[in-house]
């Protein structure tokens, strides 16, 4: 049964979806803070909190799941295990936010701040 299985398409193919998720989560670990779309946003935030998650575990395990999910960039993982898991070690969860900004000028749409806490 599908249920609890609804995700937000984005109006993207599969491949596509992945490909901007990844690139969103990547950008994440890197400055901490984007600014993008609300539904980038909220399909993007599980996502980049399981790999914090998979960052406090810090096995040889977790590190591969996280190369493979971020696409084999060894600064990217050392700096997820090294810099910004330890920073959440006694928080169990919520690791990000979404702070609103406001409509974009061009189409309206609601814009916003994901950052980590």
């Amino acid at each position: 049964m599908r249920h609890q299985k609804q995700r937000n398409k984005l109006s993207r193919d599969s491949a596509h979806r992945r490909a901007l998720l990844r690139n969103l989560c990547r950008e994440m670990i890197e400055h901490e803070r984007i600014r993008t779309s609300q539904a980038k946003a909220k399909a993007a935030k599980p996502k980049i909190e399981k790999l914090i998650t998979l960052g406090k575990r810090g096995d040889l395990h977790a590190r591969r799941q996280a190369l493979s999910e971020l696409g084999q960039d060894k600064f990217l993982v050392h700096k997820l295990f090294e810099e910004v898991a330890p920073r959440y070690a006694e928080r169990p969860g919520g690791y990000t936010r979404i702070v609103k900004l406001g409509p974009r000028r061009s189409d309206s749409t609601e814009m916003v701040l994901l950052e980590l806490v």
